[in-house]
């Protein structure tokens, strides 16, 4: 696997390494082993499949409070996406600051996303599906979430979205009160 640093902090594209012959190519998809020499998360709670239709479909930007913050290894295995990693971590050096690039099942190319950090993506073409590892189950009263036009973010998408959902369209314009309370709850409390 080799790692490449998408300039937010703990955020990594990676890319296989496939040992080809004859008959075909092997790669590791995930090696805890060289997740952890990087400081990453190296647990998987569950493995999540999303497959959208449309080119166009914005899923996100998403992201969960602590205790159920999680980190998230992005894979798509059909189409390509323009992936997109917001750093929402108040004491990261990169706070405030994305960074997207293009995956795709013919790259087989992955994004890291590490805990507190949002996440989303825009499908470049109809019929994608993604699968993602996630560190830390759904916790439905814990998730918060970025509006993909947020002005105080300023995303480059390549394209306007045109399939979002109701619940990401609805998302507050970025808001530290709501968005990160907990999270900045439990940095009082931890520090």
């Amino acid at each position: 696997m080799r790692f490449t640093s998408t300039g937010i902090e703990g955020a990594w594209l990676v890319d296989l390494a496939p040992i080809e012959d004859d008959r075909g190519s092997f790669a590791r998809l995930f090696c805890r082993a060289s997740f952890e020499a990087r400081g990453l998360e190296s647990g998987i709670a569950q493995i999540n499949d999303a497959v959208s239709v449309r080119r166009g479909t914005l899923r996100g930007l998403h992201y969960q409070l602590p205790p159920a913050a999680e980190a998230k290894t992005v894979r798509v295995i059909r189409g390509s996406v323009f992936d997109v990693v917001l750093d929402l971590r108040p004491r990261s050096a990169t706070f405030g600051r994305w960074a997207g690039a293009e995956l795709g099942a013919a790259t087989r190319r992955m994004m890291h996303v590490p805990a507190g950090c949002a996440h989303g993506l825009l499908t470049l073409e109809d019929d994608c599906e993604v699968l993602y590892l996630a560190s830390a189950a759904y916790a439905p009263e814990l998730e918060r979430g970025i509006r993909w036009d947020d002005p105080r973010f300023a995303i480059e998408w390549p394209m306007r979205p045109s399939v979002v959902s109701a619940k990401d369209r609805a998302w507050p314009d970025f808001d530290e009160a709501w968005h990160l309370n907990a999270a900045l709850r439990e940095l009082r409390c931890g520090s």
